[in-house]
């Protein structure tokens, strides 16, 4: 078969490029506050395809005059619809038929992601990429495929032009680069400090920047023209910057935060200059970093890269949801994720992509035909053509049907999400009353020695599950108490105020152990912070020493600081916030960790259907534990 394009080359190494980009991406997923920077693998892919893309539309209109466009898309169809509706249809089948709680808005989804609209879609439902919890769509990751289909369907009309109206390639640059700073610095604008930031992680406007970038470079460094013998100076510098950018990038998978403001005032543009840099070198036939990023590995995962990055996310999804107590055995529970997305998604390359890729739509009916009839040339393989059907009909099905009646998870969802609203509205209102109180309770603050019989609950207070004793009722009412954590505190606020009348709590859903240094800091300074500080974190991920160092030094050595640990079996974290814990209350003298853990883990009927948030036959198990640590 003749060459499309004669001068085309197949950089293997762009395999190398995308399998750090995926690997990159599942870990995140997997262990978002292990590699916390993995979302950046995205940015790769934009830059891929912004240069490869940009890279072959050139050569085609150099050897042409012209870029046939009608050709173009159907080129992209080809490689990219059937996996794409396969992943979408099938998940949306299995939705349909074991998770049913998912059935709210599937049809919108779908139509969606079939045009390639879906990040606007979550923008419009104000749908958090950041939320770990919750009931998580297993189409959250299909945003960035929705910005290369947007990027496909314009860009040949977009190149065509340039290349008609300015001939000068560094001018074309210039444009290029130009609206890549546009982009770039509509993140700048758009991003609000302080704010769930999905808004500019998925918008099309504010994520063009990386597929820009990696357009100016097709015209600067187009593949085909590139020398193929380079001097020992040049091709060692070429090796240098490569390799430097390299490092750089693996080290920002580890080092950045999608919730850091860093990451949207310019962080992400600086990454995607990085991308740039090292296809820029791997590009060059006469550097070694095309040969250093291929091997066998690369070019096996580099080829499915694309399945493996569609069908990852809804397999943690359903896997995740079938196992009780991920938190028991992280690693192991991770390795057969990732065994079951490799194996998935090699069968769809073998089976589904490479096929289609080359079939011939015109024979669509034809093959349609011949399926149907009695003696179908397909024999047995009729049984996958029955499949997809029923997938089909079944997807169709989950996306008229009427979602249906609150199940007894959303119900507790639902009832748990009430609780915190009207939570968090009699907290604010306390936290002005308490605010307007005299500090009276001075000794009380300063943990003085309160009798055996306050400190420690008798045999009978035992036998009550904990309940506080008349004296321990009385001394709490005194008690000052600065109170700050996520949606575990948001739900227990009005049994713990209602034990401590005059606690001041500030209570958030999805908040981070680091999002606490803020508020701490601001009531330091206003002389609102308590002698005894309350902290109920680590339900969202854990904590570096860092964020615990600088939270100890505002709190400062003469408070006294206790720090609810978590029970969240459900997420890989659990373990890792409470050994860090335990390690930092032997550092910090006045420190002292409150193990909800262990003394609730073994009682399922505690909570709500999440296993995490304490329910109303929870929370006053909750309230009298956490108060008998306090009025030690």
């Amino acid at each position: 078969m003749e060459k499309r394009l004669k001068k085309s080359r197949y950089i293997s190494g762009f395999d190398g490029i995308r399998t750090i980009a995926v690997i990159g991406v599942i870990l995140y997923h997997l262990f978002p506050y292990g590699m916390t920077g993995g979302f950046l693998g995205v940015p790769i892919f934009f830059v891929v395809s912004g240069y490869l893309i940009t890279d072959l539309l050139i050569q085609e209109y150099d050897q042409n005059h012209r870029i046939d466009i009608k050709s173009f898309y159907y080129r992209r169809m080809k490689r990219l619809y059937p996996a794409l509706i396969t992943m979408v249809m099938t998940t949306a089948a299995f939705v349909t038929l074991f998770a049913r709680d998912s059935l709210d808005k599937l049809r919108s989804v779908i139509v969606s992601n079939v045009f390639y609209v879906y990040n606007w879609f979550q923008v419009a439902n104000h749908e958090s990429y950041f939320d770990k919890f919750g009931n998580q769509s297993p189409f959250t990751h299909l945003w960035s495929l929705s910005i290369e289909g947007q990027f496909y369907l314009l860009w040949p009309v977009v190149i065509l032009l340039m290349l008609r109206f300015f001939r000068s390639k560094q001018t074309n640059f210039d444009i290029l680069l130009i609206a890549a700073f546009v982009s770039a610095l509509l993140m700048i604008i758009l991003f609000k400090p302080g704010q769930d930031p999905s808004r500019v992680y998925y918008g099309t406007d504010t994520r063009m920047f990386s597929i820009l970038l990696g357009a100016a470079l097709a015209f600067l460094w187009p593949s085909n023209k590139l020398k193929t013998n380079l001097q020992k100076g040049p091709r060692l510098f070429l090796d240098g910057v490569g390799l430097g950018a390299l490092f750089l990038i693996i080290l920002l998978f580890f080092k950045m935060n999608g919730e850091s403001e860093l990451v949207y005032l310019g962080g992400m543009f600086f990454f995607s200059l990085l991308s740039v840099i090292l296809i820029a070198t791997i590009a060059h036939p006469g550097a070694d970093m095309d040969r250093l990023m291929t091997n066998r590995v690369f070019t096996w995962i580099g080829k499915r890269s694309y399945g493996i990055y569609l069908y990852q996310y809804p397999i943690m999804i359903f896997y995740e949801q079938k196992i009780a107590n991920v938190a028991n055995h992280p690693w192991f529970h991770a390795l057969i994720e990732i065994t079951l997305i490799l194996v998935v998604s090699d069968i769809s390359y073998r089976f589904l992509e490479l096929p289609l890729q080359h079939f011939n739509y015109s024979r669509t009916f034809a093959v349609i035909k011949d399926l149907c009839s009695k003696n179908s040339s397909y024999g047995w393989k009729r049984i996958w053509a029955v499949i997809a059907t029923l997938i089909v009909v079944t997807a169709t099905w989950g996306a008229v049907e009427k979602p249906p009646r609150a199940s007894v998870s959303d119900s507790d969802s639902n009832a748990l999400q009430k609780v915190i609203k009207n939570n968090n509205k009699q907290a604010k209102k306390q936290n002005e009353t308490t605010g307007k109180k005299e500090k009276s309770t001075k000794t009380v603050d300063k943990g003085e020695a309160t009798s055996s019989s306050e400190k420690q609950p008798t045999k009978e207070n035992k036998k009550q599950d904990g309940k506080l004793t008349a004296a321990q009722q009385a001394q709490a009412k005194k008690m000052s108490i600065t109170a700050v954590g996520d949606s575990v505190l948001a739900d227990g606020s009005s049994t713990m105020q209602d034990i401590f009348p005059q606690m001041y709590v500030d209570a958030k859903v999805g908040r981070q152990v680091h999002d606490a240094l803020p508020i701490l800091n601001s009531l330091a300074q206003n002389g609102k912070l308590s002698n005894t500080v309350l902290i109920s974190l680590g339900t969202n991920g854990p904590f570096t020493e860092s964020d615990m160092k600088q939270i100890m030094d505002v709190v400062g050595s003469k408070r006294k600081v206790y720090w609810i640990n978590v029970n969240v079996p459900t997420q890989r974290w659990q373990d890792q916030v409470n050994q860090a814990l335990a390690k930092e209350q032997k550092k910090y003298s006045n420190l002292t960790v409150i193990d909800w853990y262990s003394y609730s883990k073994d009682h399922p009927e505690w909570f709500y259907s999440d296993n995490v948030h304490p329910s109303p036959d929870g929370l006053p198990y909750f309230g009298n534990y956490v108060a008998q640590a306090l009025l030690k």
